[in-house]
């Protein structure tokens, strides 16, 4: 293990067990990891960002050294704040890499001291994405092998109230 404080960011809209697999992964090699959830300008999300806080708690209660909270700020900026020198990514395939490098050395220009480990998903995982998981649960597919528990629950009551909200 490596002592240190280690940063896994991501919009966890929602989190999933590919994104799971990484935190367990990372935990194990850093003294303490903390999971950001990074609010995106760019994007709409189907969580607000208090919600994604929870289920990413709610996910990762079982793994110790683990600290779980939400930031606005641009990603080297709030690591330096933080005093984080390791920013944890994690790759499912070719596509996620050309983004992620672009990503990393933008990071490393604008704060060099701050290394990116990028981690491999676990082959069994390399599939999922949330926007596919949300896709699935939108049209009632099971997706309990996909998520955590808590977060197909509220998957299920997001796109009920959703649906209820259209019939109004």
């Amino acid at each position: 293990m490596t002592e240190g404080l280690a940063l896994y960011p991501g919009s966890f809209d929602p989190i999933h067990n590919g994104h799971l697999d990484v935190i367990e992964r990372a935990a194990r090699m850093f003294g303490s990891l903390r999971i950001t959830v990074f609010v995106n300008s760019s994007k709409a999300p189907l969580f607000s960002a208090e919600e994604r806080v929870a289920l990413v708690k709610a996910a990762t209660s079982h793994i110790p050294g683990i600290v779980v909270e939400q930031s606005r700020d641009l990603l080297v900026r709030y690591a330096q704040h933080e005093g984080i020198d390791v920013i944890i990514r994690g790759l499912r395939a070719v596509l996620d890499f050309d983004y992620e490098f672009q990503i990393a050395l933008m990071n490393r220009k604008l704060a060099p001291t701050i290394e990116t480990i990028f981690m491999l998903t676990s082959e069994h995982h390399a599939y999922l994405s949330s926007t596919l998981v949300k896709e699935l649960a939108r049209y009632g597919a099971d997706i309990e092998a996909l998520v955590p528990s808590p977060v197909a629950a509220a998957l299920v009551a997001k796109f009920a109230q959703t649906e209820g909200d259209h019939h109004d």
